[in-house]
C-alpha cells in the first residue's frame, strides 16, 4: 500500500514539475493530485527537494521506484546525484556515438532512428525536468547542454556517413535536418507523454512506429 502511494507521489510530482515547474509546485499541490493529506506526503518524504531527487533518481535507475524505503525518504539517499545523472548522460551519449567512431560497422539509418528514439524515451523525465527548470538548476542545465551538443553532433555525423554511403538522399543542410529529426523524435518520445497541451493515449511502441515509418521513408534512398 505504501509503495503504491510512493508511485502515486512520483507520478504526481513528474506531472507538476513538468507542467508548472519545480519552483511553483508546493507539497500541497502534490498532495491534492495524489488525493492525500499534506501530512501523508511528509510521512513518505522529508520535503519537496527529496521528492524531486527521487524523481530524477528514478529517471536514471527505473528499478529504483520498486525499492522499499525507510520513511520518510531523506536526501541522505541522493548524495552525489547530480554528478551521477551527468555520468549516465555522458555514458549514454558515448555509447550512442560509438558506432560512428567505428565507421565501417554495419549500421543503417533505420537503426539510428530506432536507437535515438529509445535514448530520448529512456531519459525523458530527467531531460524535460532540466529543460523546464534550467534556471533553478544551472549546474545540471550546463552539463545537459553539453550532452545535447554531443548527441546532435553524433546525429549529424551519422547523417553525413549515410549520405556518403548513398543510404539516404542528399541533404542541403545536415545541421537543420538533424534538428528537425531530433525535434520530431523528442516530441513523440518525450513531450507527448509528459508535456503536451492535449492529453494523448498513445503507447510508446505506437509512437516509435509512427516516427520510424515517417522518418525512414522521408530520408532513405528508394
Amino acid at each position: 500500500m505504501e509503495n503504491e502511494r510512493i508511485k502515486a507521489i512520483h507520478d504526481a510530482a513528474v506531472h507538476l514539475f513538468l507542467q508548472q515547474g519545480y519552483a511553483r509546485t508546493q507539497i500541497s499541490h502534490i498532495a491534492k493530485e495524489v488525493g492525500v493529506s499534506v501530512g501523508t506526503i511528509y510521512h513518505d518524504f522529508a520535503g519537496k527537494q527529496e521528492i524531486m531527487h527521487f524523481v530524477l533518481k528514478c529517471t536514471i535507475s527505473p528499478g529504483y521506484l520498486e525499492k522499499d524505503f525507510e520513511r520518510p525518504v531523506t536526501d541522505d539517499l541522493f548524495r552525489g546525484l547530480e554528478e551521477e545523472i551527468m555520468q549516465v548522460f555522458r555514458k549514454s551519449a558515448e555509447n550512442f556515438s560509438g558506432r560512428l567512431k567505428q565507421g565501417k560497422e554495419a549500421y543503417d539509418f533505420p537503426s539510428l532512428i530506432s536507437d535515438a528514439f529509445d535514448m530520448l524515451a529512456q531519459y525523458a523525465v530527467g531531460c524535460l525536468f532540466i529543460e523546464k527548470n534550467q534556471f533553478d538548476f544551472p549546474v545540471l542545465a550546463r552539463n545537459y547542454r553539453e550532452y545535447r551538443e554531443h548527441f546532435f553532433a553524433a546525429m549529424t555525423g551519422y547523417l553525413s556517413l549515410f549520405m556518403e554511403k548513398g543510404m539516404i538522399r542528399p541533404l542541403k543542410n545536415k545541421e537543420l535536418t538533424t534538428a528537425l529529426i531530433v525535434e520530431q523524435l523528442a516530441w513523440w518520445a518525450m513531450d507527448m507523454r509528459y508535456n503536451s497541451f492535449e492529453e494523448h493515449h498513445i503507447s510508446l511502441e505506437d509512437a516509435k512506429e509512427v516516427c520510424m515509418d515517417n522518418l525512414v521513408h522521408a530520408y532513405m534512398q528508394v
